[in-house]
């Protein structure tokens, strides 16, 4: 293999890891939002079904995220059958997930959010 087909690998598992993770953050995004709006319409002077719609319509966001992520990894699994295929007789190297990243970036939002 050469060095650009490596270069050119390396780059597209950055960027599907960054577009999966953007599609659980808008998840995650919805989560809060959907919290948010079920705790505003707990106050008593609110109606009981106020904001109904918008929670509904939010649902199918919700979903179509979810969709989306799913698509994502089917990409991903796609992807990852080419590189087995064109890479033979390279080292098996797996997406690795920086965990200590993702929980210091989670960690700093839970920071900003309060």
């Amino acid at each position: 293999m050469t060095d650009t087909i490596r270069a050119e690998a390396l780059h597209l598992k950055k960027l599907i890891r960054e577009a999966e993770a953007l599609a659980d953050e808008s998840m995650i995004a919805f989560a809060r939002l959907k919290q948010a709006m079920l705790s505003a319409r707990q106050n008593p002077s609110i109606e009981v079904d106020s904001g109904q719609r918008a929670l509904m319509r939010l649902n199918q966001a919700e979903a179509q995220a979810l969709a989306m992520s799913t698509s994502l990894l089917r990409v991903h699994d796609e992807l990852s059958k080419v590189a087995r295929e064109k890479m033979v007789g390279d080292e098996n190297i797996p997406t690795e997930l920086l965990e200590a990243t993702f929980e210091e970036e989670r960690a700093q939002k839970l920071t900003e959010d309060a």
